[in-house]
């Protein structure tokens, strides 16, 4: 072998030899990559690791404010024998209704119409027996028809309530219902009961934790049942059950608001060792 060639024989050998080195760091760098990954995801998801021994406790909060929204229904009907005379007389009413209440400080946004209706009206009309004591079927006669409109108020300033509900009646309403007590934004008192469920649930596994010998480890679930609230709490009147004839609406009634309660009710899950 001359020199020539076994100088070429020496370069192909070191070309082989870096190109082994240049795959083996590069598949190195392969599996150092696909380990951090691996690792990463099971650091901050833990989807790689299903909890076994777990346990699984619930917690209630509750928060108690004072009604700052009151809402009733307003309903007017009229009859008439034409359905545009029943309509003209039931419109004059509701907007000497509406009027009031603009005038008492009720935006028109608070005042929306909920149902609006027009029946017709019949009267039996009986038949006459024959003398061999045969009596023909009855007929029903047109008497005339009844429009109704319900309208539903939306009252910001709690005291009013009452004076607005012997005002409506005063003004030819014929029904005034459904007075209820809200609060009319929830979220900052739902915040702060689910934060309370969640402090009692807590408080309950690290009882049973200590009781069982064991650790708590992480949450591994969490629920919250929205069914509880809001709920009236010592009203003394109101709801559904009030209804005011306009006939017996003579003073303005007092009517508590008293407190209403909101309910977080929460089942959290804790992985355990």
């Amino acid at each position: 072998m001359d020199q020539q060639t076994a100088d070429k024989l020496i370069q192909a050998t070191d070309w082989m030899r870096k190109a082994g080195v240049a795959a083996l760091g590069m598949l190195a760098l392969f599996l150092l990559v696909g380990t951090a990954s691996e690792l990463k995801s099971y650091r901050y998801i833990g989807s790689g690791v299903t909890a076994t021994n777990t346990i699984n406790v619930s917690g209630e909060g509750e928060v108690f404010a004072v009604p700052d929204t009151a809402t009733f229904s307003v309903t007017i009907r009229e009859e008439a024998k034409e359905v545009a005379d029943a309509q003209d007389a039931a419109t004059e009413k509701s907007n000497a209704v509406i009027a009031y209440l603009k005038g008492e400080g009720i935006e028109e946004k608070d005042i929306k119409t909920t149902d609006y209706n027009v029946y017709p009206q019949y009267d039996y009309i009986r038949s006459v027996c024959s003398e061999v004591g045969y009596c023909p079927p009855g007929r029903q006669e047109l008497r005339g028809f009844e429009v109704s409109q319900t309208l539903m108020i939306k009252v910001r300033d709690t005291e009013k309530a009452g004076g607005l509900l012997s005002g409506v009646g005063s003004r030819g309403a014929s029904q005034v219902s459904g007075l209820s007590f809200t609060i009319d934004d929830e979220d900052a008192l739902k915040a702060e009961a689910r934060g309370k469920a969640i402090d009692d649930a807590q408080a309950k596994a690290n009882e049973l934790a200590e009781q069982l010998g064991v650790s708590l480890v992480r949450v591994v679930g969490f629920y919250e049942n929205e069914g509880g609230y809001p709920m009236p709490y010592a009203y003394g009147m109101g709801g559904d059950a009030m209804a005011v004839r306009a006939e017996s609406a003579q003073a303005a009634p007092d009517i508590p608001a008293g407190e209403n309660k909101i309910v977080s009710n929460v089942s959290v899950t804790y992985e355990i060792r």
